[in-house]
């Protein structure tokens, strides 16, 4: 993704306006994927909450079964991201400082996959979508998430991340 100017790094590769429950697994293999890198907080879980909503426990495990799995989030609180991630069985990485790179690269070593097979899965332009298009994965934008797995109606943070987006040129959905 050299050369690409900053606008287009906050353009998803996808962006269906869903949540995660809601998300097409069948999208996302059909792009050739392999692997997911998903945020935490706002992504698979409300708030502070550490137990998944059963429409998201139940995404998860579907997907585990197509694709490796990587938890992947800012929040530094290793005990709080490790009982998110026991929960299905699958590695993590808390603090990752998106969207610097250095984290996220270690993340694509582990996983010994080609970035363009791997998708970073968010509800943030500026930390999941900017991160995953700089190491030139596919990236998904996702509705924050309620309890029921229903979109947040609460989503004022990705509403003003769509409106910079926009006046920094990059398409807007």
């Amino acid at each position: 993704m050299a050369g690409v100017s900053p606008q287009h790094r906050l353009q998803p590769s996808w962006d269906p306006g869903l949540t995660i429950a809601h998300l097409s697994l069948p999208h996302l293999l059909s792009q050739g994927l392999a692997a997911a890198v998903l945020d935490v907080d706002r992504t698979l879980l409300p708030g502070r909450d550490v137990t998944l909503p059963d429409p998201v426990l139940a995404w998860l495990t579907d997907a585990k079964r197509r694709l490796s799995l990587h938890l992947f989030s800012n929040n530094p609180s290793r005990v709080r991201i490790a009982a998110v991630a026991d929960q299905i069985g699958v590695s993590f990485t808390c603090g990752a400082r998106k969207p610097r790179r250095g984290a996220l690269r270690r993340v694509i070593e582990e996983l010994d996959l080609p970035p363009e097979k791997i998708a970073m899965i968010g509800d943030r332009l500026f930390t999941d979508v900017w991160c995953g298009n700089r190491l030139g994965l596919y990236t998904v934008l996702v509705r924050p998430i309620a309890v029921d797995g229903s979109p947040c109606p609460h989503d004022r943070v990705q509403r003003l991340e769509r409106r910079f987006a926009g006046w920094m040129g990059a398409p807007t959905a």
